[in-house]
């Protein structure tokens, strides 16, 4: 059997985000969601906390080095260490290639090659909001069983997961795994501060299962002993399925678009999920 060649979605633009007053105001911003103060963030970056004041009020320009320090250390992503030292007026330090420009062809490559290696199990290539890259066809066939609203593209793998007709249908599970995507996308939208994460997460947060689903587990949660939480879905026709998931990250990137790549791919949790997942890929 031939291998069907890795799924490539395109992109809608980004939404615009607006430019912080200063950088000063942007730092601030940074330090307040890391729940750091003034003093403990200059020492950790050896300047004097009066340079930091200076720095937060618009007295004091920081120099590139200092700006790198402080991103370092409160883990800025690249994204907006790139907004930093253009609001501190210094030209952009990390590039943000296309997945298909011709400097990624070998990081493509690499991404195409695992994802349909891992054939008969579904992976995937996301961005940072979520959006499916790449597909392998284990996991085309598993999107196909959406409405075309949710196909896109670009396909979001939290929406897609969530929203009543999507996979929330069918899952099995949906209070632990819906939960488990909610506190996902929750974690990256504080993290990185990303407007569409923010909005994406206001969106799903008003879908009438996911408000029902909150106050089940606002109302009934207890913390449970176990390996960890799998997607588990009952597909028409089929059968049931019962996958968990790993995702893995480009160690050390220099470039935007690396950084906010994600490899997430499924592995059946049981005997019966994994023969169901080779029967299905037979039948393709």
């Amino acid at each position: 059997m031939m291998n069907t060649p890795a799924m490539t979605v395109s992109l809608p633009n980004r939404t615009a985000t607006p430019q912080p007053e200063s950088i000063g105001a942007l730092l601030k911003q940074w330090r307040s969601r890391r729940r750091l103060s003034q003093l403990d963030l200059a020492l950790d970056v050896g300047v004097s906390p009066r340079h930091l004041s200076f720095v937060e009020t618009g007295r004091s320009r920081p120099s590139p080095e200092l700006l790198t320090s402080l991103a370092t250390r409160l883990e800025v992503p690249l994204r907006e260490r790139n907004r930093l030292l253009l609001a501190a007026g210094y030209a952009p330090r990390y590039a943000e290639r296309k997945l298909d420009a011709q400097a990624m062809e070998q990081v493509r490559g690499a991404l195409e090659r695992l994802i349909t290696a891992h054939d008969p199990y579904p992976g995937v290539v996301l961005d940072r909001q979520w959006n499916v890259l790449l597909a392998n066809r284990a996991a085309q066939g598993l999107t196909a069983l959406l409405p075309p609203s949710l196909q896109g593209p670009p396909l979001n793998v939290i929406r897609a997961g969530l929203h009543p007709e999507g996979f929330a249908r069918v899952t099995v599970n949906f209070d632990d795994w819906g939960g488990h995507l909610i506190d996902v996308l929750q974690r990256e939208a504080s993290k990185t501060a990303d407007p569409d994460l923010v909005a994406l997460e206001q969106e799903v947060n008003g879908y009438p299962n996911v408000r029902a689903m909150r106050e089940r587990r606002d109302a009934s949660w207890e913390p449970v002993p176990r390996l960890l939480v799998p997607f588990i879905c009952e597909l028409p026709g089929v059968g049931r399925l019962s996958l968990f998931t790993t995702r893995t990250f480009f160690g050390s990137p220099l470039d935007v678009t690396l950084e906010e790549l994600c490899i997430e791919l499924f592995y059946p949790a049981d005997v019966s999920s994994e023969a169901l997942l080779r029967q299905m890929a037979r039948a393709d």
